[in-house]
């Protein structure tokens, strides 16, 4: 009963039976039990985990000091065990690396050039090519067959590809030749300058032997095709005394109707360690493409601070060449792009070929902005048949100077230190 100031007695019953009562008070009594139950669940698991972290840091404890004291065991007994097994995988790398014409810098054993060998990440190829070779000996013919190849990589955007193989007949120079030394003692005092900052370069890539490209040819295009059939054929002339002097560098190309044409790799092979006075059919998978070296170039840079002038000169080159005909004509063709931006290209007259053909020619380029921060320079030497239509240029040999916002080349640093004075270097081209 519940009594209002200035009313009566009123008499308030809920309406429902006394099982309905019961009822509820028996779900809320199991509601209750439940929550203390759960709550109590929890408290345990706290308390086993706390437990068990104490238990474990203490057990990290005890296995950090033990290791500590063994390793202070071992100090004490081995001081100079880190150094002495660092320099034993060193001697080892340069064991295992001996095998293949290591460069000289992992033979002296610094650790530094093992690093630097081992951070280049020289992308996989893919593919594989079947060609054959034969000589004929009775009529002195060299004949090479491109007859397929498989499994090429696609591009990424079109996941198609569409091949050709491009021949090339590589003639390689002697070491020592008559005419190299008597070329030298020609050079007058200018050279000598010039080539006194370039011996170490020359010296390095004399390692390399220097070629000419005696015959070059193409097969037919297959499209849309990562395992194309060519069957084409290539014969020359080749006497048997330049066999071994012959490498057949064969390049499987992707044809590009708007750009530059895609290299998917190569494959090279040496004619003097094969007997082919029969056909030789071979599979050879696709490796790295590389460049051969085929001369020099003496190169003039001049740099004209106040009128934004870049002079590029032309002064010799000296090319390597099977035969001394004089029927065949070089000119050099130079660009320039500076600051993401292509100037216009520059053409030398053509000049009959020798073994060191002289050009003495300067090109000027105006660079468009006053600070230098990004140039390259990309010199061009084309052979050309002047009895024939201009369309016979053959590419033999390319040569780049660069300067970037992080490195630059030697011979931009040495032009930039000596303003307003032409800066003449030997440089080696490669094709």
């Amino acid at each position: 009963m519940i009594l209002l100031p200035g009313t009566q007695a009123l008499d308030i019953r809920m309406p429902f039976s006394d099982e309905i009562k019961y009822t509820i008070l028996g779900i809320s009594i199991l509601l209750f039990l439940i929550a203390v139950g759960i709550l109590i669940w929890q408290v345990h698991k706290c308390c086993s985990k706390a437990h068990y972290s104490k238990d474990s840091v203490s057990s990290l404890v005890g296995a950090d000091e033990l290791d500590q004291s063994r390793s202070s065991y071992l100090d004490s007994q081995r001081p100079r065990y880190k150094e002495e097994y660092a320099h034993d995988q060193m001697r080892r790398l340069s064991r295992f690396l001996s095998q293949d014409s290591p460069p000289a810098s992992v033979l002296s054993g610094s650790l530094e050039s093992l690093e630097e060998l081992g951070s280049e990440d020289e992308p996989q190829m893919r593919g594989s090519l079947r060609f054959s070779l034969y000589h004929d000996q009775l009529q002195g013919r060299l004949v090479v067959t491109v007859l397929e190849a498989r499994q090429l990589p696609l591009r990424e955007f079109s996941r198609s590809v569409d091949p050709f193989v491009r021949v090339r007949l590589l003639w390689a120079k002697e070491a020592h030749e008559k005419g190299d030394t008597e070329e030298e003692e020609e050079e007058d005092e200018e050279e000598r300058r010039a080539t006194t900052t370039t011996r170490k370069e020359k010296s390095a890539g004399s390692v390399r032997p220097r070629q000419c490209v005696l015959h070059e040819w193409q097969s037919h295009l297959v499209k849309n095709s990562n395992s194309p059939a060519f069957g084409d054929q290539f014969s020359c002339s080749l006497a048997e005394e330049d066999v071994p002097r012959i490498t057949v560098k064969l390049e499987v190309r992707d044809f590009d109707k708007y750009s530059r044409h895609g290299i998917l790799g190569e494959v090279r092979r040496q004619l003097s360690n094969l007997n082919i006075s029969y056909p030789l059919e071979m599979w050879q998978d696709l490796q790295r493409p590389t460049k051969d070296l085929v001369g020099e170039l003496l190169l003039s840079l001049k740099y004209m601070p106040t009128s934004q002038r870049l002079e590029v000169g032309i002064l010799k080159i000296r090319v390597v060449s099977k035969s001394s005909r004089t029927d065949r004509a070089l000119y050099v063709r130079t660009s320039v792009q500076c600051n993401q931006c292509k100037l216009r290209h520059q053409k030398t007259t053509p000049k009959t070929r020798w073994d060191v053909t002289v050009f003495n020619e300067v090109m000027i380029f105006v660079l468009p902005d006053p600070p230098v921060r990004d140039c390259t320079v990309v010199v061009n030497v084309y052979e050309l048949n002047p009895g024939k239509k201009k369309s016979s240029k053959r590419l033999i040999g390319q040569l780049t100077v660069k300067k970037g916002r992080q490195s630059e080349d030697e011979h931009w640093k040495l032009m930039m230190r000596s303003i307003r004075q032409p800066i003449a270097k030997w440089h080696l081209l490669y094709v």
